[in-house]
């Protein structure tokens, strides 16, 4: 039986995990896509910390109408690299979580390049 596109993003996004971690000086900057929003968080995995997130959902992003999913993407990717800068973290590992590095994904990475994040 064949898998969904679900199952088949969860295969990948747990291949990828096998290879990048996070650490305190070095976040993974992890995405979750959903239909409507984009969320990212910077993580610690050797101590198991959250340490910055960002997402469309937050009231700064409310007032924002008129504009694509990917502009609002890169908008959030902006707010993130900005809430890591405020931490002392610079440099990051990216994590796609299995998404494809297109689209929103991809204006989420430019937009946190722009902030100043590097990876």
């Amino acid at each position: 039986m064949a898998l969904t596109k679900t199952e088949k993003r969860v295969k990948i996004k747990l291949r990828i995990r096998k290879r990048i971690k996070g650490t305190p000086e070095k976040p993974r900057l992890s995405v979750f896509r959903s239909n409507k929003q984009i969320y990212v968080q910077a993580v610690d995995d050797v101590n198991g910390l959250t340490l910055a997130t960002a997402c469309s959902r937050e009231k700064e992003f409310a007032s924002v109408t008129g504009k694509k999913k990917s502009e609002v993407a890169a908008l959030v990717g902006k707010r993130i690299a900005a809430a890591c800068r405020e931490k002392g973290i610079e440099n990051v590992v990216f994590d796609r979580s299995g998404y494809q590095y297109h689209g929103r994904v991809k204006s989420l990475a430019d937009g946190a390049r722009e902030g100043g994040l590097k990876f």
